[in-house]
């Protein structure tokens, strides 16, 4: 049995991205928690599929797709979660484009697409969700931000740009929302393997790179993202507000590694 105050039963989280990737797997770990979930994405196909799986775990779940870059959209999602649900305690902001080009050469169309989706869909979002969490005294926001918002990293300016504004807008929200009783904080993963960029770091001298600068000498795994992300969307987290919880093997602190 776990500690009671990291108990998520009868709670309900909305993970918009929540249907790949980190957005998924910190979905499902909310279910294994105890919360009913909300997994939600722009793909139908995948929010269904997403949805069964939270469903298998015996939790309540909703199958509503989403747009992160459409305010209706958003406001769509929280109509359809009161509807069933009648609140959401917790908020998972995951959706999250990411694009490699050199900055000389990024047009003003493809960096205003990346801070549209990363940057203003988590602001919506945290708008339109947390109205109704600071009107019941109770919320739990959690943001995903990046390593790239600490360290730079080659070619991904406007990603970094746009995960360094969420960290500020992580701890800009939580002074303005702490006295309402909603804590709002980040998750900054390092560099995860997964299926989408495994080409990219097998091998290559990218990943080496990222390997010699991380002290545990490997990639992240991502449920290993899982345990920071339930502490925060729990009651366990209650005096904790505008932080950011880096989850990297080390390599935002990392100096000399040989």
């Amino acid at each position: 049995m776990g500690h009671p105050s990291l108990d998520l039963s009868g709670k309900t989280a909305v993970v918009i991205g929540g249907t790949s990737g980190i957005g998924l797997t910190l979905a499902i770990g909310l279910a294994e928690a105890g919360a009913n979930v909300v997994p939600t994405g722009r793909r139908a196909d995948l929010v269904e599929a997403a949805v069964d799986e939270i469903k298998k775990l015996g939790r309540r779940s909703l199958a509503c797709t989403c747009d992160a870059t459409q305010r209706s959209s958003v406001e769509a999602l929280y109509s359809a979660v009161s509807r069933e649900f009648g609140h959401s305690d917790i908020l998972i902001n995951s959706a999250g484009v990411i694009r490699r080009v050199p900055t000389l050469d990024i047009s003003e169309k493809e960096w205003n697409e990346i801070f549209d989706t990363n940057l203003t869909g988590t602001l919506r979002a945290c708008q339109i969700f947390g109205r109704q969490m600071m009107e019941r005294k109770y919320g739990r926001i959690i943001n995903i931000a990046s390593a790239t918002a600490m360290r730079a990293f080659f070619e991904v300016a406007a990603y970094a740009a746009s995960k360094s504004a969420v960290v500020s807008l992580t701890q800009s929200l939580a002074v303005e929302w702490a006295r309402h009783g909603v804590c709002v904080n980040a998750i900054a993963p390092g560099v995860y393997r997964t299926d989408l960029n495994k080409a990219l770091l097998d091998g290559t001298p990218r990943g080496q790179e990222i390997l010699l600068r991380t002290p545990m000498r490997r990639f992240g795994s991502l449920p290993e993202l899982v345990g920071a992300a339930v502490f925060l969307a729990s009651d366990a987290a209650g005096f904790v507000t505008g932080q950011v919880l880096t989850v990297d093997g080390g390599f935002v602190m990392s100096g000399v590694n040989q």
